[in-house]
């Protein structure tokens, strides 16, 4: 599998809905299973700092809103987080593979800014994939905020402010240093990577991302 390869045979074994139909695993009960380095997940060559506070643990997800496979392990990841223990951190960074996902990393940022990513996030999923909206530029983006209660004037002001367009390409550059070989994919504490290709699905992703946070919790 190679990087930045679109459309969705990049993604192909990331996990339709019917893959993130598994018994979710809980923290507490992760198996011991095979899991091999360099099969499963991937150890960096270079740690890369976190931001997380002290005694926290960060865990990356890397998604795409137009990506099917991110809308599809959206509900599981998002049970994922509800239920984590109080030590993980979890962060999500848009990806940009190409110059025309710019748009919605922004898009993300704004929602961050506006404190609405909890009420947002979903809806622009849904936005796309359900509704069949087409998404993709900022006058679409700016338009749609607009009727789910952001402003348009608002919207675009933080659309085009340093802060979010530092934000993203601050995640660009998570991206690159993580090698980021298609989304949905999580990365470990600045030490590790995973995704649906590597694993074989993102319900296993996961369980190979908790297994990584035990024995990060054990020092190793």
């Amino acid at each position: 599998m190679q990087r930045r390869q679109f459309p969705w045979a990049f993604v192909g074994a990331v996990g339709t809905a019917a893959g993130l139909a598994t018994s979710p695993l809980s923290f507490a009960q992760a198996p011991s299973m095979g899991v091999s380095e360099g099969i499963d997940y991937l150890s960096l060559d270079k740690r890369i700092p976190t931001e997380s506070a002290k005694g926290k643990i960060e865990v990356i997800e890397f998604f795409w809103y137009s990506c099917p496979h991110c809308n599809a392990f959206e509900p599981r990841l998002e049970s994922w987080i509800k239920n984590a223990p109080k030590d993980i951190e979890v962060k999500r960074v848009p990806v940009k593979f190409r110059d025309d996902f710019e748009p919605q990393q922004r898009m993300y940022y704004v929602l961050e800014a506006l404190g609405k990513v909890e009420t947002h996030h979903a809806l622009v999923f849904r936005a796309i994939h359900t509704e069949r909206l087409n998404l993709t530029g900022a006058d679409a983006l700016a338009n749609w905020a607009d009727k789910n209660g952001i402003p348009k004037a608002k919207f675009m002001e933080l659309y085009n402010s340093f802060a979010v367009v530092t934000k993203a390409k601050r995640a660009a550059q998570l991206q690159d240093a993580f090698k980021v070989q298609g989304v949905p994919a999580l990365g470990i504490n600045g030490r590790f990577y995973t995704d649906g290709s590597l694993a074989g699905s993102m319900e296993k992703a996961l369980q190979v991302t908790e297994l990584l946070l035990s024995e990060i919790r054990k020092g190793r």
